[in-house]
């Protein structure tokens, strides 16, 4: 079922955290953007942390990248989706699934938007970079996993903030660095992509819980409103 017996996507007791958290990266996504908006070249903090267009890995760790870099991929990505999808279906936890679907999107769709407003490339014009989508994804993915392990297991306010950040700088920064390893982005550009997936996955799975949950009184409403008609009609 998807109502109110179902464990929340969005743990309350994560809610406001995660939501000034989601605040501060929208914040973070904005300046970025505002610093690097037209740049094709790396900015001072970029140099600062690393010169991205060195593409100085050699194997075995160049191959590390490139394996991570898969999972950011069109095909990567579907067979995280859809592994994750059918282990929440077989679980019964559809709105689970719903998010996982919805988080992930909602984030590759929002790095798509800001490309074109931002227009920051890297390795000519046609190379839009920032943010990154591949490092918004894994961590949009690692985030969600994360939020419904936390919901799943019961963890508290602490453990299971924890393991939210935890799951979202583990992941956004293994695709991060294999960004910027391989020269496909600027530091900058993954730094944007990893707090675009941190404002979000949580707006999305606060969506989720509220449309599920209104999805549901709908159809008690609707429940009662027949168990009565029908004795109405007995009573006649």
């Amino acid at each position: 079922m998807t109502g109110r017996s179902a464990p929340a996507v969005l743990p309350p007791l994560l809610r406001v955290w995660l939501g000034l958290i989601a605040a501060l990266a929208a914040l973070v996504v904005v300046v970025l953007g505002v610093l690097y908006a037209g740049h094709s070249e790396s900015g001072r903090l970029d140099r600062w942390i690393i010169q991205p267009t060195a593409d100085s890995v050699r194997p075995p760790w160049r191959n590390v990248a490139l394996a991570t870099d898969f999972l950011g991929e069109p095909a990567g990505a579907a067979v995280l989706v859809v592994a994750t999808v059918t282990g929440c279906l077989l679980l019964r936890w559809p709105r689970a699934a719903v998010l996982i679907v919805a988080g992930a999107g909602m984030t590759v769709a929002t790095t798509t938007l800001l490309k074109p407003l931002v227009g920051r490339t890297i390795h000519g014009d046609g190379n839009l970079s920032y943010p990154s989508g591949h490092t918004a994804f894994l961590t949009a993915f690692a985030l969600v996993v994360a939020l419904l392990a936390t919901g799943r297991l019961g963890f508290g306010r602490r453990a299971g903030t924890s393991l939210v950040l935890a799951a979202a700088l583990v992941a956004g920064g293994a695709m991060g660095w294999a960004q910027v390893a391989l020269s496909a982005h600027y530091p900058t550009d993954v730094l944007g992509g990893w707090c675009t997936a941190l404002a979000v996955v949580p707006a999305t799975a606060w969506l989720v819980d509220r449309m599920a949950d209104r999805l549901v009184d709908r159809m008690a409403d609707r429940l009662v409103d027949r168990m009565a008609d029908a004795g109405r009609r007995e009573h006649r």
